[in-house]
């Protein structure tokens, strides 16, 4: 009987793959080191290059882009808090791939800092023979003299964790070391881990991440560390996270089941694991004074009190500790215009950052006998804020705008702000205005968006309209030196050309909670396509584009959206910027980090997901029709998130269409698409190359 079974599998396997060449003839751009593919590929972006890289203005356009990127003027932003010290992570036009680097907190808060080198990347990779790109250090509180340092070879999310010693400034001969893989440790002691990482086969799940945490001790091999806990192959991940609550050290281990619903348990002392009594819908944002800190993403009925999605509630440690199931506490519940997407603690001050209407406020929280209050933060008002670190009574963070140069604060815990350090403007806003509007979508949604445009601008002008619409990210308007993302300063050369950028809030994003993206989730998908369609209507009717000068950009999932977008509407848009891009959804789930979005999309293989999914996945519906609008696809090789397959595919269709498309895939860089600022320059040029060539810009 197994012998038939076996022999039904061999002969059902080629049958799928035939019927699957049959449907796609382009799966062999799936290959992502396939030679008839990356030959493919040189081919395009060479054509790309040498056509757009021959418009006037072009090399300075590149040269003053690495400029703005590499300025020595950028605001150095402090990584991690260290007791009374400050990492921070730097790069510029004589390091592209950074320093790590070290000052004492007494010289960063004078404005005044002086750095001791830790790590120089670039020479590190130059002297072991690797392209190391930074993922980052997680060094041991309280005195921080361990760290677990992250590389990447290349810019992939896979990375390889190596201990340092920042006393000595050095690795640790025979210290902890972790070969690449994607997953992560995090330290429960000096000579004690937790790690979650590819053990050998059956140890991953199928979207690509670890399912066993394991325990490791200093002095022994990896291979025999102890597992904790074991997640299923069919789910997410698994994985383990550590928070000071003062002098203590929380150490937990987190199951993610599904991308929007996963358990949290915290690590006890003799080893055992404590169920949190959260929902697992809700997220973990840190601890503060012994509770831990969630964030609601649905209602929660607990003791007679019904606690609001959005809302941050508090649950006693010491009480989970003893296996107790405590009831949670109301911290801050956000108004309906209201979103609240960050929060980190001091010693007396939990820090909340907020969305209001898309612009950010901070908050102070503190906690009473009587319960929960809130004090607003006098910082700028209609403006991007950002929690950047915190210590033991002071936050960081940022604040900016579209035409505001970033402003690093030290937030003190009676509420002053002390500017820290301003970038200095970087190109002349006098002639640009911003505002905010509103578009009314489909079902009668208000959507906002931002419009950067010319002072004196005078009847309708090309413009160009980023978007995202997905997984709760929110789309916040920051310095036009970097918007639109990964792109560098495009959206900057854009509107100095006379034209204007504009920044949606579509639904799918976090711009007003968890209500806004559940909006657009798996069959409402729909809604962040609308939406995107109601703001390019709305710009048309207030008279500052036409139909034909909107140019669309997205990346990642904004891949889906401006790829759908596109094929619904190619009589409203007259070019697409698509970059590491998600357009295959039929066999998204297939292709390296898919299988974890099926909660955000859908089940392809599930007849009944599928029926609304076929109905906007890009690949599927790019057809051969007359005037549709042109593409420029940007992505990397090394991307092991989205596959480059998709990328590839949809220009090869293009191709056999005669459309008109541009491409360019990077060798390096991952995800983040560029390995050092010199590849998100070269791409700003191209881009705004491209996008004059097809809206009728400035050249």
């Amino acid at each position: 009987m197994r012998k038939s079974v076996l022999a039904v599998l061999l002969i059902a396997a080629p049958a799928l793959a035939f019927a699957q060449a049959a449907e796609d003839p382009y799966l062999w751009l799936e290959e992502i080191q396939g030679e008839r593919a990356l030959e493919q590929v040189r081919t395009w972006n060479e054509r790309t290059e040498e056509d757009l890289a021959a418009t006037l203005g072009f090399e300075e356009h590149r040269a003053r882009a690495l400029a703005l990127l590499n300025d020595q003027n950028q605001i150095a932003e402090p990584d991690q808090v260290q007791d009374d010290m400050i990492t921070n992570f730097w790069i510029d036009g004589d390091h592209p791939r950074g320093l790590w680097r070290i000052t004492s907190r007494e010289a960063f808060l004078a404005g005044d800092p002086e750095w001791r080198i830790l790590i120089d990347v670039g020479a590190l990779g130059e002297a072991e023979g690797e392209s190391w790109v930074w993922h980052g250090a997680n060094c041991l509180a309280p005195d921080y003299q361990r760290c677990l340092v992250s590389l990447s070879p290349g810019g992939s999310d896979a990375d390889v964790t190596r201990e340092f010693d920042i006393g000595t400034g050095e690795f640790v001969a025979n210290g902890f070391f972790i070969p690449e893989s994607k997953g992560g440790a995090t330290w429960i002691d000096a000579d004690t881990l937790l790690v979650a990482t590819d053990f050998g086969e059956g140890t991953m799940t199928t979207s690509g991440y670890p399912r066993l945490v394991k325990v490791w001790e200093r002095g022994t091999p990896l291979t025999e560390a102890r597992t904790i806990f074991e997640g299923g192959v069919e789910e997410i991940s698994a994985g383990g996270f550590a928070m000071m609550d003062g002098d203590t050290r929380r150490v937990f281990v987190n199951r993610g089941k599904t991308f929007w619903t996963g358990d949290v348990m915290l690590y006890g002392e003799d080893g055992t694991l404590h169920p949190v009594p959260k929902p697992d819908t809700a997220d973990v944002h840190d601890v503060f004074d012994g509770q831990l800190i969630v964030l609601l993403n649905e209602d929660l009925e607990a003791g007679g009190t019904t606690f609001p999605r959005g809302a941050i509630v508090a649950y006693d440690l010491d009480s989970i500790a003893a296996g107790e199931t405590p009831a949670p506490s109301l911290v801050m519940a956000p108004s309906e215009s209201q979103a609240i997407e960050e929060v980190a603690a001091t010693e007396n001050v939990l820090w909340v950052k907020a969305l209001d209407d898309v612009s950010g406020r901070l908050f102070a929280s503190r906690r009473t006998a009587d319960g929960w209050s809130q004090t607003a933060i006098d910082l700028a008002d209609n403006a991007t804020v950002h929690i950047v670190e915190t210590g033991d009574t002071v936050a960081f963070a940022t604040v900016e705008g579209m035409l505001t140069p970033p402003t690093l604060y030290a937030v003190g815990e009676d509420g002053t702000a002390r500017d820290i350090q301003s970038l200095p403007a970087q190109f002349d806003a006098s002639n640009m205005i911003v505002e905010q509007h509103f578009a009314t979508s489909a079902d009668g949604t208000q959507v906002p968006y931002f419009l950067v445009a010319p002072r004196d601008r005078e009847g309708p002008v090309p413009t160009l309209v980023h978007g995202y619409g997905g997984f709760r990210a929110a789309q916040t308007p920051t310095y036009l030196t970097h918007q639109p993302y990964r792109s560098g300063p495009l959206g900057l050369f854009w509107v100095e050309e006379g034209n204007a950028y504009v920044l949606a809030n579509i639904r799918g994003g976090g711009e007003y909670g968890p209500a806004w993206h559940e909006a657009a989730l798996r069959e409402n998908r729909q809604r962040s396509f609308d939406d995107f369609h109601a703001v390019a209507e709305d710009l048309i009717a207030r008279g500052i584009t036409t139909a034909g000068q909107i140019g669309i950009s997205g990346r990642s999932n904004g891949g889906v959206l401006v790829g759908a977008s596109a094929n619904q509407r190619p009589d409203l848009y007259g070019a697409v910027i698509s970059g590491s891009p998600l357009d295959d959804m039929r066999r998204y789930s297939q292709l390296l980090a898919g299988a974890s979005w099926m909660d955000e999309y859908g089940n392809p293989d599930v007849a009944e997901d599928w029926a609304f999914m076929q109905d906007w996945s890009p690949y599927q519906n790019l057809t051969d029709v007359d005037g549709y609008p042109a593409t420029f696809y940007y992505l990397s090789t090394l991307d092991d998130r989205v596959h480059p397959g998709h990328a590839r595919k949809m220009a090869a269709k293009h191709q056999a269409f005669g459309q008109t498309f541009y491409y360019r895939e990077a060798i390096e860089g991952g995800h983040s698409v560029g390995a050092d600022r010199a590849e998100d320059a070269m791409r700003a040029a191209l881009l705004l190359a491209f996008l004059n060539r097809e809206l009728g810009g400035s050249e």
